[in-house]
């Protein structure tokens, strides 16, 4: 049977492209043969099984005022037994935490990694294995966000809060015995148009840092 890796996150595991240029469509999403997680499968080849879950506006636990269903804590049970079963979990959350709408700083974004953490691990999607399961930090807000469009919604704490995510989430995945990749230590870039969504290099960059690491972790 194929190893078998849910991506759960955003819409950078969706796919959304700011800049119809970077993409080979000149569309608003990576097709298949750019986003990370499709470049991850090819990586990896046909002894794995690489399943996208990426929603735009999906956060770690906070509920939407101005749109529903984007709580990953609402989600995750139902979605993780309709995949079971899973042999490697990837979750890249955090981006649309920092949003003012939710007034959390970094410390409570990375105690919200932990409940969703912690969630994941209690569902019996592990085949009666250990939950196996990476988080990933997205890589940094840029400043140009707050001036760029949809920036006014995101709110002007935003590229701060996300220099601070990756401290927190390393520290409750210490606690909770997962492993922890910083993409921002990888060098995957967002782009310069709403600075906030990886470009066509970050998703390659992202599925080749994967493609070394996930055949050690499962």
């Amino acid at each position: 049977m194929k190893k078998h890796i849910l991506c759960l996150g955003d819409s950078n595991t969706h796919g959304y492209c700011a800049d119809p240029a970077d993409c080979a469509d000149h569309g608003i999403r990576f097709n298949e043969d750019e986003r990370w997680t499709m470049r991850l499968q090819t990586l990896l080849g046909s002894d794995y099984l690489v399943t996208e879950e990426g929603l735009s506006g999906r956060t770690t636990v906070f509920a939407d005022p101005l749109h529903e269903g984007m709580s990953a804590l609402e989600y995750i049970t139902p979605m993780l037994m309709s995949h079971e079963y899973l042999d490697l979990l990837i979750i890249m959350l955090g981006t649309n935490d920092t949003k003012d709408r939710f007034a959390a700083n970094a410390a409570c974004i990375g105690i919200g990694m932990a409940r969703l953490v912690k969630k994941a691990m209690a569902t019996e999607c592990w085949g009666g294995r250990k939950p196996n399961i990476l988080v990933i930090c997205p890589p940094h807000i840029g400043d140009g966000m707050v001036t760029a469009p949809g920036g006014a919604a995101m709110g002007v704490t935003c590229p701060a809060k996300s220099r601070e995510l990756a401290k927190y989430y390393q520290e409750q995945c210490a606690l909770l015995g997962v492993h922890f990749l910083d993409a921002q230590e990888l060098g995957c870039e967002f782009n310069r148009v709403d600075f906030m969504h990886l470009t066509n290099r970050g998703h390659k960059t992202l599925a080749e840092a994967l493609a070394k690491a996930v055949p050690e972790l499962v």
